[in-house]
């Protein structure tokens, strides 16, 4: 059945994004020429930092996401239900997984429920573009009703549904699809990538359509066409792995995205972020939020909620140690500052 094949895909991305290669060595977020000024009398304490964001319309503690992994099976459900506590009691905010699943078979609905220990959260639910197509607005109004969520993220993955062997192949009527969305959600709704990053045009017909949230999702981290390749065979293995290096490198999107579209779009940038450096490097560049996963989901898979919240301490902790060494009170204060940007970074945002 659809169902039990969609439930069976998701298991499989777990396996493959907690033990596999799915961050291929050649794929870059280009944040590494991104060069935070260091500021020797900060004239600051750690304690004057603050880091709160709005988000979503709650306040987050922490400006940061832990973006949309999974859903639809028991184990999944675990995984959310876990991690949505570690952002919980963090003040984060959370996004669950393609609800897909949840779309083709009701019963699988738990899985994507974390209410339950994240009553506060700022919570995303999570369609894709092509599945929204068939859906219409009610139904994806329900999906994100159905988990309690404060916003859906409508993820854009063509790259990693050309590789799918179940994958979509259609992509027309895209802007359509989002232009109703935004006429019934409003600023509920957030348009994301899923590691191919959006790019400057893409970013300002949004904006024209009405999206106020946009992730710009880009190369680097976890390469979603690389793992639908190592689930692949033949012909579709063979290009996948020739495609799983296409993108738009994370840095590169966020700034030119935040230059295209201007200060009042709420900017999340992910793709590749590990560190609390790179958090910072991000917001630096323009993005409100930084969102992440794979550094939290493996901790996770090694040792549980106490190794996710070790793990978040270690990047938080470097967020604020960068804004200290910046002499930077607030991320708004952080963007201010000076900063060198160098190499083919530099390129891509001449280019773009």
């Amino acid at each position: 059945m659809v169902e039990d094949i969609t439930a069976r895909r998701k298991d499989a991305h777990l396996d493959l994004c907690a033990t596999g290669d799915v961050e291929p060595g050649q794929n870059s977020t280009l944040l590494d020429g991104v060069h935070l000024v260091h500021c020797a009398m900060p004239e600051m304490s750690v304690e004057d930092v603050d880091l709160s964001t709005p988000f979503l319309g709650k306040q987050l503690r922490h400006p940061l996401l832990v973006t949309g992994m999974t859903g639809g099976t028991e184990r999944a459900g675990v995984v959310n239900r876990d991690l949505a506590l570690v952002a919980e009691r963090h003040g984060l905010a959370f996004g669950v997984g393609s609800q897909r699943a949840m779309s083709e078979d009701a019963t699988r609905a738990a899985s994507f429920q974390v209410r339950q220990v994240a009553p506060t959260v700022a919570l995303l639910g999570n369609i894709g573009l092509y599945q929204a197509v068939r859906l219409g607005v009610d139904g994806v109004r329900r999906l994100m009703d159905g988990i309690g969520a404060d916003g859906i993220a409508l993820h854009l993955n063509a790259g990693q549904e050309l590789t799918q062997p179940e994958g979509d192949r259609d992509f027309r009527g895209g802007y359509a699809v989002v232009e109703s969305l935004v006429n019934a959600l409003g600023e509920r709704l957030l348009v994301k990538e899923t590691g191919c990053g959006i790019g400057p045009e893409v970013a300002r017909r949004l904006v024209e359509l009405g999206v106020r949230n946009i992730d710009v999702s880009g190369l680097g981290g976890t390469s979603w066409v690389r793992v639908e390749q190592l689930r692949a065979t033949g012909v579709q293995a063979q290009v996948g792995a020739e495609f799983s290096a296409w993108g738009i490198p994370t840095a590169a999107a966020v700034a030119t995205v935040r230059g295209a579209v201007g200060p009042d779009v709420r900017l999340v940038g992910s793709g590749g972020i590990r560190t609390g450096l790179e958090v910072a490097k991000v917001l630096a560049l323009g993005a409100d939020v930084a969102g992440m996963a794979l550094p939290l989901f493996r901790a996770h898979q090694a040792g549980g909620v106490a190794a996710a919240e070790q793990a978040l301490e270690v990047i938080l902790t470097g967020l604020r140690q960068a804004l200290v060494l910046t002499g930077s009170r607030s991320c708004a204060e952080l963007r201010r500052r000076p900063r060198v940007v160098t190499g083919v970074l530099k390129d891509w945002m001449a280019a773009l």
